[in-house]
């Protein structure tokens, strides 16, 4: 590994620019702009021009009018741009819905009123968070939804819609100019599932229909096999005819759309247990290799507890959706990153959602980013990668997502602060 002259470790890439935006969950470039949805309000969603990638200009901040929600999550897709709206601190909130529950079952324990700090211990939650949990459960929460935009001139984006779904509303999801996939909680369903809206007149998305696991429609009399939200969408990505659904604890799903109205599960793979982190994106290369088809699918380090596996990236056999398979898989050890035990997450996250060339570029939290040409499947090779330094104040960097744009600039989101935007080194030869 070398050293560049601002600390990040480095092979076979460069850095081209740095800007110190907020930090981000989602980076998509079209047309020589880049729009960055933010982990945090008051920031919502930051256009930059970066058709000079050297020079990049912020040319418009859409802001949040509160603190209640991020919008953390954004695509385009010719004209349109999506927006999510998610609750923020949506997993300890989740958490704290069983406060009621626990000071009944302190009190009885304790003979008297329990204190914040034991409060908080019990719901595993930081105790100065306790008024945030116990103004949720007074107001509750509906602002969960998506946002449309009309970005055809992309410094003065025009809202044209608000949907609003239920619960925690929308996380990731996928787009295009006729249909929006997003995933989301819904009334009468446990964990987030798939809606499909119509974007023939984006100023009213239209519901076309609704797809879930088996066991998730409360509802309508089912039971889940599973406790809590292990199993759920976390988005669905789509294909020709198929949506690639990556859910959670349960592995992926192969979603036919043939018929956009009666989404039918056509493939399914779950490996956990005993892999235990959830699976996060999964995609199919649009290329095939000596005839068969190959998925990449990417597991989240989510919780990770030391002594188990780091999450990783898979090459899954696709080509008989009856007879799904791995033919490899691919991690980067804790030694490949001075900041893998520094604090925060090191393990694999989430990859540019675009395979058409052999090249898979994926963000590993402190690990950066990789790039792994997986011209032969069982034998993923990496050939380049890319850490930055910690932003300040933090003691790793996270990298969070990825895109390339059209001339091969990578794009690298880091969940805490900052925007690199980075470019292969003359000395690369694949």
């Amino acid at each position: 590994m070398s050293q560049n002259p601002i600390n990040a470790v480095a092979a076979n890439i460069e850095l081209v620019a740095r800007l110190d935006i907020a930090g981000g969950g989602q980076v998509v470039v079209q047309d020589g702009i880049a729009f960055v949805g933010h982990m945090d309000a008051p920031h919502g969603t930051t256009i930059i021009d970066v058709s000079t990638p050297s020079r990049p200009k912020i040319i418009k901040e859409i802001k949040l009018e509160d603190t209640l929600s991020h919008t953390h999550k954004v695509r385009v897709a010719g004209n349109l741009m999506i927006t999510n709206v998610e609750q923020a601190q949506r997993h300890l909130l989740r958490r704290g819905e069983a406060l009621p529950t626990v000071v009944a079952a302190l009190e009885t324990t304790l003979q008297r009123s329990p204190s914040d700090e034991e409060i908080a211990k019990a719901l595993d939650i930081p105790v100065g968070k306790l008024d945030d949990v116990r103004a949720f459960l007074k107001h509750g929460y509906n602002d969960g939804g998506f946002r449309v935009w009309d970005i055809s001139n992309p410094a003065n984006p025009e809202l044209l819609s608000y949907v609003k779904t239920h619960g925690f509303g929308v996380h990731r999801f996928d787009m295009d100019e006729n249909y929006a996939y997003i995933s989301t909680e819904m009334d009468g369903y446990i964990g987030n599932i798939l809606v499909i809206y119509d974007l023939a007149d984006p100023r009213n998305p239209v519901e076309v229909s609704r797809w879930h696991m088996p066991g998730q429609h409360i509802a309508g009399g089912e039971t889940p096999s599973w406790t809590g939200y292990k199993n759920r969408l976390h988005h669905a990505l789509r294909v020709g005819d198929e949506l690639w659904a990556s859910v959670w604890n349960a592995g992926f799903r192969v979603i036919d759309i043939s018929d956009i109205s009666k989404p039918k599960t056509i493939g399914a793979h779950n490996y956990h247990p005993p892999f235990p982190e959830p699976t996060h994106t999964a995609l199919p290369c649009m290329q095939r290799f000596d005839g068969r088809r190959i998925a990449v699918v990417m597991d989240e380090e989510h919780q990770h507890r030391r002594g188990r596996l780091h999450a990783f990236m898979w090459l899954f056999d696709v080509t008989d959706l009856d007879n799904i398979h791995a033919v490899s898989a691919f991690d980067v050890s804790e030694m490949d990153s001075p900041w893998s035990r520094s604090g925060g997450r090191f393990g694999a996250h989430q990859f540019r959602e675009k395979l058409d060339d052999t090249l898979v570029y994926a963000t590993w939290f402190s690990g950066g980013l990789r790039v792994i040409d997986i011209a032969d499947p069982s034998q993923p090779n990496e050939i380049a990668h890319y850490i930055p330094p910690p932003p300040p104040g933090f003691p790793s960097p996270q990298s969070n997502d990825v895109d390339v744009d059209e001339n091969g600039f990578m794009y690298l989101l880091d969940r805490n602060i900052g925007l690199d935007i980075l470019k292969f080194d003359n000395n690369l030869k694949r």
